[in-house]
């Protein structure tokens, strides 16, 4: 069980980077549109992703509790036995800007989201 937290609090990380930048990348594409329809498609877009996002988010915070607390016994017992700390310590730092870059894309696109919500017709 505590592998496939592992497994899957990685895959929170890169998911939660993905969907920001897939978001990103559609707003670039949609978000300007003066088509009403448009922009109404791209709102119901942000709102799917985000959900996803949050998911994501939520399973980094949960999951990180037990990988947290485990740690030293599983992770670094494991790849300091075979000498692949720097690769442990290469991880962590990919890991910290995925998690940071995602959140900073997130509250970018949060605040995009909201011009494009502000700007259609009542």
């Amino acid at each position: 069980m505590l592998m496939m937290n592992n497994y899957f609090h990685d895959v929170a990380t890169a998911l939660l980077l993905a969907s920001g930048v897939s978001m990103w990348v559609i707003y670039k594409r949609f978000g300007n549109s003066e088509n009403p329809e448009v922009r109404a498609y791209f709102l119901r877009l942000y709102r799917s992703i985000t959900s996803l996002a949050r998911f994501s988010l939520a399973w980094i915070i949960l999951g990180g509790i037990p990988r947290t607390y485990f740690y030293k016994e599983f992770e670094w017992a494991q790849y300091a036995g075979k000498g692949q700390v720097p690769a442990l310590i290469v991880k962590h730092v990919l890991a910290f800007i995925f998690v940071g870059s995602g959140a900073y894309i997130w509250l970018k696109i949060r605040a995009k989201a909201k011009e494009v919500r502000e700007s259609m017709p009542r």
